[in-house]
């Protein structure tokens, strides 16, 4: 075959290859049989839309006919969208890294025609420079080497099969003690930066799994330290150039120590995490800051990232074949665009001068001039103001928009609009939330059985793991919020597929990948967080929620068997495991709150709303109909209304509060831990 096949496929990064002159094809057998058949290797490209580095190298290498002659005669080459195919950017991610590289992306990966990698690269220039070799040399010396030098090439596959054993396929069962969570946080705390908050050092990433676990520790040990890290790193977040305070929403990363300059890149997931960390946060100490920032990164999600009722991928860095062009103003663009507005009390605050910061232009940022919030009228005429300016923007050429639908971060998206909806007290993002989950299951479902991706009515690639354990955990929160059963029945049909169809039957823990699905040449099983969380940490408190709510023993069982399974790894690795600590913690802490009343009085939501206001990231909220019986062991087994009014029991492990049937006294009893002094 002697064609580019990729204008068949859905995903928008493929279809930016589809025009190059390289003879692209996707991913699957076809491909490995051709390179089989004509005794060449496979050229593997993985990449994604909002990849800066990924568009340099198509239009340097990709895009070019000499280079594209040379690969089309030494290799079979394939393209990867790795939001679409995770499985196989994970597994060559971690092949890079036992190869001694660090990854990332575009990752270039040479392979035998079984799959099996023995050299590996990221970005390749056109020629010589930044200390990497030109990609047309390379090309020729890899292919030299799998030709001429079969015992390298299979020692440098071995050492890679064992590298991966050793990472996914050990046994990492171990014991658990509350005290590793303590253990955990200090460790975590002392990797975070005190001036600017964040993981030390730079580029700097939102790491919101890790803020997660300390402010779980604040709240579960009322040390200070532990706050002053997240709200600094929240803080500094929100007023920096991270932050788009023009449009709202975050960027993926920071290149600095400081978040003011972003690499402009938006994901889905990245917001969806931090709407749900300011969420909490805001719960304990209504911050004004961070309410704002949840409500304009909603109303981003909402005017800007809707596909039909579910929410596209990303945005990309670049527009115009410029990083960040969309984003960065002159002071001049600024005037121009606020005029007859008082332009100079807003330059002063968002740092806008004549020589910018960032190549001559200005990346908009609230650190260092004005305290926030500013008086009413001020905030009041900025508000506007960057309404002027999100007018003039649109304008521009926007960046790409990657408007594939994924099920995992779609669920990261639904559970955080119900999370916020539901303690902000917003109904208008809860039925947001609702109708995202409903697209999916009509788009994104066959029966109990998800997929991974969605585009333009073409479903892309089985569900992974982590698009069940996403699905699931947004499925239990929609039905506390709601409590509308039909979500958790939901929530319990993807738990059987995964335990039927991905549980590690020697082991423990969930594989990636379906056993009837395709099979890759090592089946990745993994507690470590990638960009977002992992689906066996996440698992671990969808298992949690499910016994509690149920009181089914089998729940309870896998989900010890889960924490089991990679407990040994704790103190070594804390740092990737962010959601099995905190999932850790839901279990060990055992935090249910039962209210017995109509689902539909006045009195019960008044409970209900006492519950969503507090910052309780380890609870099960279970409303619970007047006439209806709980499983005889549940802790809340018998436990009835007082006096004909709607009544909460608070139940930790097996022992339950007595009623409790005035929301005031319940919000007080959940307000822990006492406020250090001097806090708000």
């Amino acid at each position: 075959m002697t064609a580019n096949t990729l204008a068949a496929e859905t995903s928008p990064y493929l279809l930016l290859h589809a025009g190059n002159p390289v003879h692209w094809r996707p991913w699957g057998p076809e491909a490995f049989a051709e390179a089989e058949a004509q005794g060449k290797p496979v050229l593997l490209s993985v990449g994604y839309t909002a990849c800066h580095w990924c568009h340099v190298m198509n239009h340097e290498s990709f895009a070019d006919a000499e280079t594209a002659k040379l690969m089309n005669e030494l290799f079979v080459n394939v393209k990867v969208d790795r939001e679409e195919r995770p499985d196989i950017d994970q597994l060559y991610q971690a092949a890079s890294n036992s190869m001694g590289l660090n990854g990332g992306w575009p990752l270039t990966m040479f392979l035998t025609p079984k799959g099996e990698p023995f050299y590996a690269g990221t970005y390749f220039p056109p020629e010589d420079r930044y200390g990497q070799p030109a990609f047309k040399r390379v090309l020729e010396e890899v292919s030299k080497l799998y030709h001429e030098q079969k015992e390298p090439v299979a020692n440098a596959t071995g050492r890679v099969t064992q590298a991966l054993t050793n990472l996914w396929a050990r046994d990492l069962r171990g014991e658990t003690h509350p005290m590793m969570l303590d253990a955990s946080a200090i460790h975590i705390a002392q990797r975070f930066d005190i001036f600017y908050g964040g993981l030390s050092g730079a580029p700097k990433f939102p790491s919101t799994g890790l803020l997660e676990v300390m402010w779980r520790a604040f709240l579960r040990t009322a040390a200070p330290q532990f706050f002053q890290l997240v709200q600094t790193s929240l803080d500094n977040m929100a007023m920096s150039g991270i932050y788009d305070h023009v449009g709202g929403g975050y960027a993926r990363y920071a290149t600095d120590e400081r978040w003011l300059i972003p690499h402009f890149e938006k994901m889905l997931y990245d917001n969806a995490l931090l709407i749900d960390m300011m969420t909490s946060v805001w719960q304990y100490n209504r911050n004004q800051l961070y309410r704002t920032r949840i409500e304009e990164t909603i109303a981003w999600v909402m005017r800007d990232m809707m596909v039909g009722d579910g929410f596209a991928a990303s945005l990309d860095a670049d527009s115009d074949g410029e990083e960040g062009i969309y984003y960065l103003w002159t002071e001049a663009e600024i005037d121009a665009a606020l005029a007859g507005t008082f332009s100079q009390r807003f330059k002063q605050v968002y740092n806008v001068t004549r020589e910018g910061n960032f190549n001559g232009r200005n990346i908009l940022h609230r650190v260092g001039n004005a305290t926030y919030p500013q008086p009413e009228a001020d905030e009041a005429l900025f508000k506007r103001q960057r309404e002027l300016l999100l007018a003039a923007r649109m304008k521009r050429t926007a960046p790409l928009r990657d408007d594939k639908v994924l099920a995992d971060w779609n669920g990261m998206m639904i559970h955080a609009l119900a999370n916020a909806g539901s303690a902000l007290k917003v109904p208008q993002w809860i039925a947001a939330a609702e109708k995202t989950f409903a697209f999916v299951e009509k788009n994104l479902s066959d029966g109990d059985r998800l997929s991974h991706s969605w585009r333009e009515g073409k479903r892309h690639a089985s569900g992974f793991s982590d698009d069940y354990a996403h699905m699931a955990r947004a499925a239990l929160m929609l039905f506390e919020v709601t409590q509308n059963t039909h979500y958790r029945d939901r929530a319990r049909a993807w738990v059987d597929v995964l335990n039927e169809h991905y549980w590690d039957a020697q082991n423990g823990g969930y594989f990636q990948t379906a056993d009837d699905g395709e099979q890759l040449f090592f089946r990745v099983r993994t507690v470590f967080d990638q960009a977002a969380p992992c689906a066996n940490g996440v698992m671990t408190g969808v298992l949690a929620r499910l016994y509690f709510i149920t009181a089914e023993q089998a729940y309870r069982d896998r989900s010890n068997a889960l924490v089991s399974a990679f407990a040994s790894e704790i103190n070594r690795a804390y740092i990737s495991m962010g959601s099995y600590l905190n999932n850790l913690e839901l279990i060990m802490t055992g935090l249910q709150i039962v209210i017995v009343g109509p689902r539909d009085n006045q009195k019960t939501r008044e409970m209900m709303e006492a519950v969503t206001g507090r910052s309780l990231p380890n609870r099960t909220l279970l409303v619970v109909e007047p006439d209806a019986v709980l499983h005889e062991t549940h802790p809340a087994f018998g436990k009835t209304m007082q006096n004909g009014v709607p009544t909460a029991y608070v139940c930790v492990r097996q022992t339950c509060s007595a009623p409790i049937t005035n929301p005031v006294t319940l919000s007080q009893m959940l307000q822990l831990p006492a406020r250090a002094e001097g806090q708000a």
